[in-house]
């Protein structure tokens, strides 16, 4: 089969019903959090990824988080990836098969995002933990130290499509890698090589560890693995991949 042949991405109303679905869920949440705060109702607290630790933290949010964003160029730049890559691999595989590839790359972002999160925080927990144990406070002091960490505990927060977005890239770039693309729209670029550029990128702004940078880009590299790795563990089974 020749996929170079096959990548011809149409308006939106001839979407793949999969790739539109997963756009549609995106921005009606988007829309409906920014409604919602002006009621004070944070719907980021309710779908977005906490830690396990924290209060705010529920199960379902491994599932949710992937359709909630945190502003207007997160939401239109991650959409925009899944118009472009996520049309394509659910006219490869179909769309029973694309859902499950696009779920478990956010699942595969959130692990990886998460075992990053766990050893930062880690070490601010023995910290309050060391306070809230000390014979030295009294009950009040006690009390808001307690209050201190589980406020810290809940801020951190994992929002976003880029997990499963970096898992198409990674897709796309594994089944069509001499695809030429776009880079900023200007700069042709072959999709494998985009795939290593991001890919190295992300790494790189990683392990600088920013403070200032809100980015979970350890989150891009674990979807970007998925992604890849779906692709290998599909191919093996050739008679049932197509």
């Amino acid at each position: 089969m020749n996929y170079n042949n096959q990548y011809s991405p149409g308006p939106f109303a001839g979407l793949p019903v999969v790739t539109k679905n997963i756009i549609i869920i995106n921005v009606i949440m988007y829309l409906a959090t920014l409604a919602f705060e002006t009621v004070n109702i944070d719907l980021v607290k309710l779908f977005g990824l906490h830690y396990y630790l924290a209060d705010d933290f529920k199960p379902h949010q491994f599932i949710t988080y992937i359709f909630m964003h945190g502003g207007f160029s997160h939401i239109l730049f991650n959409m925009l990836g899944v118009y472009i890559f996520g049309q394509v691999l659910e006219q490869v595989w179909g769309p029973k098969r694309y859902l499950i590839f696009y779920i478990l790359t956010g699942l595969g972002a959130a692990l990886a995002q998460y075992i990053i999160m766990h050893f930062e925080i880690t070490e601010v927990l023995d910290i309050f933990n060391q306070h809230i144990n000390s014979r030295n406070l009294d009950t009040s002091q006690r009390a808001e130290f307690i209050n201190q960490k589980y406020e810290y505990l809940n801020k951190h927060v994992i929002i976003g499509a880029s997990g499963s977005l970096f898992g198409l890239l990674g897709g796309f770039g594994m089944l069509f890698p001499n695809r030429e693309l776009y880079l900023y729209f200007f700069i042709p670029i072959k999709a494998k090589w985009l795939v290593i550029l991001y890919g190295g990128f992300e790494i790189f702004s990683g392990l600088q560890n920013n403070p200032t940078d809100n980015v979970a880009h350890f989150a891009h590299i674990g979807g970007l693995l998925v992604g890849i790795a779906l692709v290998l563990f599909w191919r093996k089974d050739r008679n049932h991949f197509y």
